[in-house]
């Protein structure tokens, strides 16, 4: 998570206000949106983090104005970082909207979702940050696993957009979550 939450900051330190009302690749978001949801879900992954109840963090619309996104997003990797200190963490049972999973499985889902919609952001707004191969890796391993290539009728994932198997890990990842990298 921690390299996840590295490259989102330095895409969203990179995001000049004007872009904001861009569409992203995430459909029905803007990029000011996309930037309210992640927010979002890094404040529910440090809440589940402190063993609280991980629905009472909103993700989602409306978003509350944020006057500096780079502050933000600074605080909630702190958060994030003390949350998760003790490995015994990562252990523990939470109930998510979808499904009931340890700790460790959830935060190897919302590493996706912090990769996927830093992939987003930056495709948006014409970026090109660096990748943490580890990260990729630990994603899409996480998302094959939680999120199966069949039975996608519910939002919001799209169904898996085909690749090669000798594409970028990058491409597969964002692939496997309905983009088309």
């Amino acid at each position: 998570m921690a390299g996840a939450i590295r490259t989102a900051r330095a895409v969203v330190a990179g995001i000049d206000p004007d872009a904001f009302g861009r569409a992203t690749p995430c459909t029905g978001f803007t990029v000011a949106d996309l930037l309210g949801h992640l927010l979002g879900a890094c404040r529910r992954v440090a809440a589940v983090g402190r063993g609280e109840d991980p629905l009472s963090v909103n993700t989602g619309a409306p978003f509350a104005p944020v006057d500096d996104w780079d502050a933000a997003y600074e605080a909630v990797a702190h958060e994030i970082q003390a949350a998760w200190t003790d490995d015994a963490t990562l252990e523990r049972t939470v109930v998510m909207p979808w499904a009931t999973m340890s700790t460790r499985e959830m935060l190897g889902i919302y590493t996706n979702e912090v990769t996927v919609h830093t992939w987003d952001l930056a495709h948006a707004t014409g970026q090109s940050p660096d990748w943490d191969p580890q990260v990729l890796d630990a994603s899409f391993t996480a998302m094959r696993t939680a999120l199966p290539a069949d039975g996608r009728e519910i939002a919001p994932f799209a169904d898996v957009v085909p690749t090669g198997i000798d594409a970028p890990l990058l491409d597969r990842l964002v692939a496997w979550n309905g983009r088309r990298p």
